[in-house]
Parts: C-alpha cells; structure tokens; sequence
C-alpha cells in the first residue's frame, strides 16, 4: 500500500522491507480489517465465492476493509470507514461524540469507547435496551450506507462489540426499515452476518498476505 500514515509518518515500504530482509522471505503489508476480510470471510467464510465483501469491525473504534472485484480495496489511504458522518439526532442521543478528529462521527457515535463514554460502563456491562437500540440504529447506518456505496455481497460485521447476543438481528431489522424497500429486502436478508472465524479472522487474513506476497515472487 502506497500512502505515509499521518499517525507515525512512516511509509510503509520503510515496514515492509526489514521484514522481507530479515528471514529472507516475501511479506506482505495490509490494514488489519482488510486482512480480516481477505483471510476470513472472502476466501475461507461468509463471503467465499463473492467477488464484493466488506468487514467492518466494532471495538474501541470502527473500520471496515473491503474486497472489491477480488482484491483488497486501496485508494489515496486505506479506507477510515470510522470517520465517516451518519444522522445524530441531538434531541435523541445528546452525546457529542468521542472522536477527536470529528466528534460525532460514526466511530465517535457508535464504538466501544463511544458507548462507554455515553452510558457511564463498558459495552460488555451494559444491559440497558435502549442502549442497544441506539447502537444497533447506528451501525445499521453504516451498512446502509455500504450497501449503498460498495454494492457488498455480504457485510460482515465484528468486533467486541458486535458479540452483543442478539446485536446482529437488530441490524438486520432496522437496515430494513431504512432501506424502504431499495434495495428489495431479499438482497438484504442474508448480506448482513458474523465472522465466521471469530477472533481469528485477522490471523487467517496475515497468513494469506504471506501466501499472497509468496506467489507474487514466484
């Protein structure tokens, strides 16, 4: 990937060569969402046998890596899904949001810090519906909206706090609702799922970069 991170202002080229010099072997360089899409969900999960397949993971903040047409998508940086600007009704949820950059952007509205920072405890702690109600409204904004602009076969949607038992099915419902019937809902019905490797997504998507580095020297 081809762009110096603002964060530590380092090209990732200064990365990645030590560690193909090092054990004298091919290695490869991807942000940790998009390795949990390519290894999990579209060679070995919910999206084998698709070309179009988006991850976007809910922790201490969001991201979301995509693959498009079969590869990895890039552009001027790696896609910052996090920072993206979804409705935040003030009346409603009157949080100003936790992102530093952008206040109440998806990351700073919907993330585990968000939500710790809002109700006063860890997602993991929280019982309250409307709790969940709120977080499942956001984040079905945020399918919507990658329905909408990457025309993903499957969302898949991780993270700490997507282990919410029952999380996923509000969802589904409520980027139903929103969608008012375009896309019609059976393109909806099954787009929107779990991980199927768990935890081990980001693992299984560094051992394919190595392959994937691997067969490009060959």
């Amino acid at each position: 990937m081809a762009y110096r991170s603002r964060i530590f202002d380092v090209h990732p080229r200064a990365v990645l060569s030590p560690l193909c010099e090092a054990p004298g072997a091919p290695a490869g360089l991807d942000t940790d969402v998009n390795a949990a899409a390519l290894g999990d969900e579209w060679r070995h999960g919910a999206g084998r046998g698709m070309d179009t397949v988006a991850y976007m993971t809910v922790g201490t903040g969001i991201g979301m890596g995509a693959i498009v047409h079969d590869r990895p998508l890039h552009g001027l940086i790696h896609p910052e899904y996090g920072h993206i600007r979804i409705p935040h009704d003030t009346d409603r949820d009157p949080f100003t949001g936790s992102c530093p950059y952008h206040g109440d952007s998806l990351e700073g509205l919907a993330s585990g810090e968000a939500m710790r920072r809002r109700w006063g405890r860890p997602a993991e702690q929280l019982d309250d519906p409307a709790a969940w109600e709120l977080e499942a409204d956001y984040l079905a904004l945020a399918v919507l909206n990658l329905v909408y602009t990457l025309s993903p076969q499957r969302v898949i949607v991780g993270g700490g706090v997507s282990k919410r038992p029952a999380l996923i099915d509000e969802i589904r419902n409520r980027v139903r609702d929103l969608a008012a019937g375009y896309p019609e809902e059976p393109a909806l019905t099954d787009q929107v799922v779990t991980p199927s490797l768990g935890d081990l997504s980001g693992v299984v998507g560094a051992v394919e970069l190595a392959r994937d580095a691997a067969e490009r020297t060959q």
